[in-house]
């Protein structure tokens, strides 16, 4: 167990040394942290002291119990490293420098866990302003500092490359340099080069290819926000060579990915805002740079920090949540990511309300008139609905019907369709005779239920005398508050229903939707959520299946194994949550994860992580979304985020157009295909299928099965390819 531990935190702090490079450019990619590790030491013992840097700070973030997660991600890490680069860079090697990067790490970690309490809590990023503060400070000491000798090593680089990689890697550094391409390319490159304190073509290369290989949207944008600036430049008539010798090419690329793709989702907007901020940056970059000549010190990542910074916290101002310029919730580390999870979010839950509604009835009811009705619901009251119920020949009444008792709906059961407490009752209106109405009590006996500050419920034309609760009582959902009856401006028996802003009778309405419901027609049974019922419709609320609902149970602390049909492996999964409140399953022996949240009468796959090819990936594509009531043919629909269903290499070009337009797509379909016995099932089956799109043209199909029995699943096939793969659910 405690080998177990320990290798854990070997992973966690080798994570974190790797992420602090990978994290300069808001990443968390291994192989591009990889590649600028090799970018850092082609300056050999400039690369040795960004190293060092790293290896301190990780070191006593751990030591002074700071937070895992901050550190394994590189957050901690990543100014120290640019500190420990530049200390190298520009000093020559001496055990005392060392000392120096020791304390100067230290430094960029205070500063940082200062930046996160100060910065943190308006809930912005302290991007590289740590590396800044701190190597200015050490700047400025060491000018004192007698015993550092300023480093020549820029005379004798190829020296340094030959002992890292001999002749090849030289020959590969001269050709970087002498390569022919156009002069802002080479320039485009120098300023990759100069993050890593790297002034050359062939290190602009290797980070390119690497944020290619990361990300195609922070490629492009870094192509985007680069040539906005240089030909500002040319526009401007400023002196544009100093983009080779200095570090400002720099700020453009960064201000434009963290703005372009980072910190918001990317769009159209996003891009413009991109090309928009250059010339601000700009003119920040020469404003800056004269002033801090004076103190012979270069801006560094000055400007990029104040732009970026101003532009995400002038969002935070905004009153309305500007659907086409979204910040980041939830970060992913990758511009893609972000994105296709925020647009599945939107396809998803964008109608999904504070407070999920029910019907207020059991049974089905018709929808005799909705939103903007024939004869009443208009104008201030035009969002409500008035139910009947109606038989296979769609009448509303049996014998004459000249007598209230004759309506079917009549006397019913009326149910609050959400938690809440009673506001308001009237209890007193007698029914109407048939075909009279009654203008003077226009609503009836009426309950008004308050779900929040912000939103109330009122169940209207109700029959006299049948309210069991009183007012100040609190209800929960499904609760009999009353029975549906003949009162108020009512010819025939029905239910009015409506939701409102304010406690009032009479109150004007709110357009609000209704959270899952169920819709028959013919034989045939379709599942709603958060929308509105329309005229006509038959609807129900959904009844929950004990089979389904005991088989889908997934609450923290339960454990499911699973093997393979063919082999004697055994995964198990825990349910837990997270600090965030989120529910997950967890298998530890891949390392995946699949979020859920259960909606009311449904559990929800939300997001996933972890190895694609694990027993977890599948069933969170079979059971994507499981509707927890049996309906016989029911089909669902719903889809997938595109990283999580197409490889990296079908999403390369995706990527690049992605902002702007999906020509690749998703979509899950699952149907309710077997029960045993409706009244008492033992047994049911359901059958979902994955597919893939390329425009409109169906890519590929995976079929999945899903058995379950009395115990909960017992089983669900995969089959791909004419490829059958079982997996069984050990009890």
């Amino acid at each position: 167990m405690n080998v177990g531990i320990n290798q854990k935190k070997v992973h966690t702090f080798i994570k974190g040394i790797t992420s602090s490079y990978s994290q300069v450019f808001f990443s968390d990619n291994k192989i591009f942290a990889v590649l600028l590790m090799i970018v850092s030491f082609i300056d050999l013992f400039a690369g040795i002291c960004g190293l060092f840097s790293v290896l301190v700070t990780c070191f006593a973030a751990k030591w002074f119990g700071l937070n895992t997660e901050q550190i394994k991600k590189g957050i901690y890490g990543f100014n120290s490293l640019l500190v420990g680069l530049g200390l190298g860079i520009y000093f020559a090697p001496a055990w005392l420098l060392f000392l120096v990067l020791f304390v100067a790490a230290i430094f960029t970690l205070f500063i940082s866990v200062a930046m996160e309490g100060v910065i943190g809590k308006y809930a912005l990023p302290y991007l590289s302003i740590p590396f800044i503060l701190s190597f200015w400070t050490v700047t400025l000491a060491t000018r004192e500092f007698t015993a550092l000798g300023i480093s020549e090593r820029g005379i004798y680089s190829l020296n340094d490359l030959y002992i890292l990689g001999g002749s090849t890697l030289v020959n590969l550094y001269e050709w970087g340099n002498q390569i022919v391409i156009p002069q802002s390319l080479k320039t485009y490159f120098i300023s990759l080069g100069a993050i890593f304190f790297q002034f050359n073509v062939l290190s602009g290369i290797i980070i390119a290819f690497g944020l290619l290989y990361y990300s195609r949207i922070a490629f492009s944008l870094s192509l985007i926000g680069f040539y906005a600036a240089f030909y500002f430049y040319q526009l401007i008539g400023a002196d544009i060579t100093v983009f080779n010798y200095s570090y400002i090419g720099f700020n453009f690329i960064l201000t434009s990915i963290a703005i372009g793709g980072f910190f918001i989702i990317p769009s159209k907007l996003s891009y413009l805002w991109t090309i928009l901020l250059m010339p601000l940056v700009v003119i920040l970059v020469i404003s800056l740079n004269k002033v801090f000549m004076v103190f012979h010190l270069p801006i560094y990542s000055l400007p990029f920090n104040i732009i970026v910074l101003l532009f995400l916290y002038v969002l935070k101002f905004r009153v309305n949540n500007y659907e086409h310029l979204s910040e980041v919730i939830i970060q992913q580390n990758s511009p893609e990511k972000n994105l296709y999870s925020y647009q599945n979010y939107l396809t998803r839950f964008s109608q999904k309300a504070p407070v999920s509604l029910k019907l207020p009835f059991f049974g089905e009811w018709v929808v005799t008139q909705g939103h903007n009705g024939e004869f009443t619901h208009q104008g201030h009251w035009k969002h409500a609905w008035d139910f009947m119920i109606n038989d296979e020949d769609a009448k509303i009444y049996t014998d004459s019907g000249d007598y209230v008792e004759d309506y079917y709906c009549y006397g019913k059961a009326v149910t609050a369709p959400a938690d809440g407490i009673i506001e308001e009752i009237v209890d007193n209106v007698p029914d109407n005779i048939i075909g009279q109405v009654d203008v003077k009590n226009n609503w009836g006996n009426t309950i008004i239920i308050r779900h929040n500050d912000s939103l109330y419920s009122k169940l209207s034309h109700l029959v006299p005398g049948s309210i069991p609760v009183k007012k100040g009582d609190s209800v929960t959902s499904g609760q009999v508050i009353g029975k549906c009856g003949n009162s108020g401006r009512s010819p025939y028996p029905h239910l009015h229903f409506q939701l409102q802003a304010t406690p009032f009778i009479g109150s004007s309405t709110i357009n609000y939707p209704i959270g899952h419901y169920l819709v028959s027609k013919d034989s045939d049974t379709k599942l709603m959520s958060y929308n509105n019922p329309v005229k006509d419709e038959i609807v129900s609320n959904i009844v929950k299946t004990p089979l389904l609902q005991k088989a889908f149970n997934f609450i923290p602390g339960k454990s499911l194994k699973w093997k393979k049909s063919d082999s004697e492996v055994i995964y198990e999964w825990k349910i837990n949550t997270n600090p965030y409140n989120q529910l997950y399953i967890e298998c530890p022996t891949t390392g995946s994860q699949a979020f859920f949240e259960e909606d009311e009468d449904l559990l929800i796959f939300t997001h996933f992580s972890g190895d694609k090819t694990s027993v977890l990936y599948y069933f969170y594509l079979a059971a994507y979304k499981i509707q927890l009531g049996f309906y016989k043919d029911l089909h669902i629909q719903d889809q997938y985020p595109l990283n999580l269903v197409f490889s990296k290499k079908a999403l390369f070009f995706q990527d690049f157009v992605a902002p702007f337009y999906k020509y690749l797509n998703t979509n899950f379909g699952i149907k309710y295909s077997e029960i045993d016995n409706e009244l008492s099932p033992s047994k049911i089956t359901l059958k979902s299928v994955s597919s893939k799109y390329y425009l409109k043209k169906i890519l590929s199909k995976t079929h999945f099965e899903i058995k379950i029995n009395s115990e909960g699943i017992e089983s669900f096939k995969m089959t791909e390819n004419n490829k059958e793969n079982i997996f069984i659910c050990e009890k």
